[in-house]
C-alpha cells in the first residue's frame, strides 16, 4: 500500500494560507498579566500560561523561542522566528528541520543557558519556553517580553502546541495541522494492517545516553505519543518506568529491553554512550528483535529531541517503512 505524505501539504497551506487573525478580547486588568513586560503597540489578548495570564500582541512579528518543541510549532505553523536557542548537538538547530525554514534565525545560545543580552537586543515581542527549562528566568525573559510558558516539555507536546498556536494568533491553522496528524496517524494503522495487527506489535525505544545509563521509553514521553497513536503495543519493562518516562538500565540488563521491535538512538558519543560496547555483546545479538531483523537505529534529533508535528509526522513516515518489511 503506498502512504501518502502528508508533511507538505499541511506546511504549504499553514504557511502560504493567510487565515484571518481570530479577534479575542482582552480580558483582565495589567494586575492579572504574568508579564512585566507590556505588550507591543497594537489590539493585545490574554493569553493563560504555567506562569499565569500574559498579554500577548494580537500578532506577534518577532518572536524568540527556546526550545525544540517552540522551535517546532512555530515552523509548523509558518512562523518563523528572529531568534532561537540551539540544542547540545554539532548540528545546530535539530537537523530533522528545513534548511530553508531556519535559514537567517538568530542563534542565542544553549538551550539550558539562553544570552539575555542576544535575546534583548532582537527586540522580540514574544518568548516562547517552558517552566521547566527557564521557570528561573522568568523574570528577566518578561521584563524583555511578554513571556508565554507552559508547565512542561515532551509528554505534553501537543496541549502545548495548542499554548503556543494562541500565543502565536495561529489557531485555526493548528487544527488544520491537529488534523492532518490524525489523518497520517490514521494511514499508517491501516497500512500496517490495521488496529488489532498493530496492537500486537510491541515496540520499544531504546536510548543510548553519553554519561548515563542506558534509557528504555516508557508512556510517558513525547516518542511514546506517537507510538500510542498509531496504536502500536509496548512491552511490560515499560510499566516500570520511572515517573513513565524511562526505565534505566546497563550493558549487562540490555536484554530487558527485547520486544518484536526495537528502535533505538545515541545522544553523544557511541563509544561513550555505550553503545558500540551494548550493540557488540552477546546479550544484545540474542535478543529475538535482533534475530528477527527488526532493529532499527532512528536519528535521535528526530524522534527524541525534536517534539512538535513536524517531527511527527517525519516519524510516522519513518515507522511505516520500518514496520513494513
Amino acid at each position: 500500500m503506498t502512504l501518502r505524505s502528508l508533511r507538505p501539504r499541511a506546511l504549504a497551506a499553514v504557511s502560504l494560507s493567510t487565515v484571518a487573525a481570530l479577534t479575542l478580547a482582552a480580558c483582565g486588568s495589567s494586575d492579572d498579566s504574568g508579564s512585566d513586560s507590556a505588550p507591543p503597540s497594537g489590539s493585545a489578548r490574554t493569553v493563560k500560561t504555567a506562569m499565569g495570564d500574559v498579554k500577548v500582541k494580537e500578532a506577534p512579528e518577532r518572536v524568540v523561542v527556546l526550545d525544540t518543541a517552540e522551535l517546532d510549532s512555530a515552523l509548523t505553523l509558518g512562523v518563523k522566528p528572529v531568534g532561537a536557542t540551539h540544542a547540545d548537538v554539532t548540528s545546530g538547530f535539530l537537523n530533522y528541520l528545513p534548511k530553508d525554514q531556519v535559514a537567517g534565525i538568530e542563534d542565542v545560545g544553549q538551550m539550558m543557558t539562553p544570552n539575555l543580552e542576544a535575546i534583548a537586543a532582537l527586540k522580540p515581542d514574544l518568548i516562547l519556553t517552558s517552566k521547566i527549562r527557564h521557570g528561573d528566568k522568568y523574570a528577566e525573559l518578561s521584563k524583555i517580553a511578554p513571556t508565554v510558558m507552559t508547565e512542561n516539555t515532551g509528554y505534553p507536546w501537543k496541549e502545548n502546541f495548542q499554548v503556543h498556536a494562541e500565543a502565536l494568533g495561529k489557531q485555526s491553522e493548528a487544527r488544520m495541522v491537529a488534523d492532518d496528524y490524525a489523518n497520517h496517524v490514521a494511514d499508517v494503522t491501516k497500512a500496517l494492517g490495521g488496529k488489532e495487527k498493530v496492537a500486537a506489535t510491541e515496540v520499544n525505544m531504546v536510548r543510548f545516553v553519553e554519561g548515563a545509563d542506558i534509557r528504555i521509553y516508557g508512556k510517558q514521553n513525547y516518542i511514546a505519543t506517537i507510538l500510542a497513536d498509531v496504536g502500536l503495543g509496548r512491552p511490560a519493562i515499560t510499566d516500570k518506568a520511572k515517573d513513565g518516562f524511562s526505565y534505566d538500565v546497563s550493558p549487562e540488563k540490555i536484554d530487558l529491553a527485547d520486544a518484536d521491535v526495537v528502535f533505538h538512538s545515541t545522544y553523544g558519543d557511541p563509544k561513550k554512550a555505550k553503545e558500540t560496547q551494548t550493540t557488540g555483546s552477546g546479550l544484545w545479538k540474542n535478543m529475538a528483535a535482533v534475530k528477527n531483523d527488526k532493529v532499527f537505529p532512528v536519528d535521535d534529533q528526530l524522534w527524541i529531541q525534536g517534539i512538535g508535528y513536524t517531527a511527527a509526522d517525519k516519524i510516522l513516515g519513518e515507522l511505516h517503512k520500518s514496520l513494513s518489511k
